[in-house]
């Protein structure tokens, strides 16, 4: 007759190997812990190769290579214990993390050292490996796509009053724009658009500069985010 296993079954066994190690050697934890760092190394480099925003932060870096590292350990923890694991799980659950992330991709690179810290952590290094060279090359390969139509703000101030006459001359020198703000004082308007610069072409601003009616006219890189 089959002996029934039920859930209680099953944490009292791990109760009673809470202490027990759970067959990690000293061996496999360095390995995971090498394997862990040459990996995060890796996104370490792509990180930085492939960084198109403002300010390169270098300590967000070196947190993506110790973030691994850090997971690979919980990893290993937790997998040898169920009780272990449900207490982790409660005590990483309280975490909070307060610093705002100011480009979308960090986001992507952060849950790429996590998921190789728990790869590697649970040993499973193929997968970590081979996953992390093709997650390199995809970011490597979409951060380093040129567009051919590079989206720039141009931010014009003329005289209020003007708007019909302004207007007329942007549109006989840019084919294609959208107006992103407008801001209007008693003697002053400054309008921004969102245009495209064909292959860095930027002659047309010198062009739109021309009327007198315009007292300023500045072209800034313009990456997508705006706020009004």
């Amino acid at each position: 007759m089959e002996e029934v296993v039920n859930y209680n079954d099953i944490i009292k066994q791990s109760f009673l190997n809470m202490h027990s190690s759970g067959g990690i050697t000293i061996a496999d934890i360095g390995a995971s812990l090498l394997v862990t760092f040459l990996i995060s190394l890796c996104i370490f480099w792509v990180y930085k190769t492939t960084f198109k925003g403002v300010l390169y932060t270098h300590s967000f870096n070196i947190s993506l290579v110790m973030v691994s590292m850090v997971t690979a350990l919980i990893i290993m923890t937790i997998s040898t214990n169920l009780i272990l694991s449900l207490g982790m799980v409660g005590a990483l659950s309280i975490v909070r993390f307060r610093t705002a992330v100011k480009d979308p991709l960090d986001i992507v690179f952060m849950f790429w050292a996590i998921s190789v810290g728990i790869a590697n952590g649970a040993m499973q290094f193929q997968l970590s490996i081979v996953g992390s060279l093709f997650i390199g090359v995809v970011l490597y390969m979409f951060t380093n796509i040129k567009l051919t139509n590079n989206p720039y703000l141009l931010v014009v101030n003329y005289k209020n009053g003007f708007d019909d006459e302004v207007m007329r001359h942007i549109n006989s020198k840019v084919s294609k724009y959208k107006i992103k703000s407008k801001t209007v004082s008693s003697d002053n308007v400054e309008l921004t658009l969102e245009v495209r610069v064909l292959k860095g072409n930027t002659d047309f601003v010198n062009e739109i500069s021309d009327n007198e009616v315009i007292s300023n006219i500045v072209l800034v890189s313009y990456d997508g985010d705006y706020v009004s």
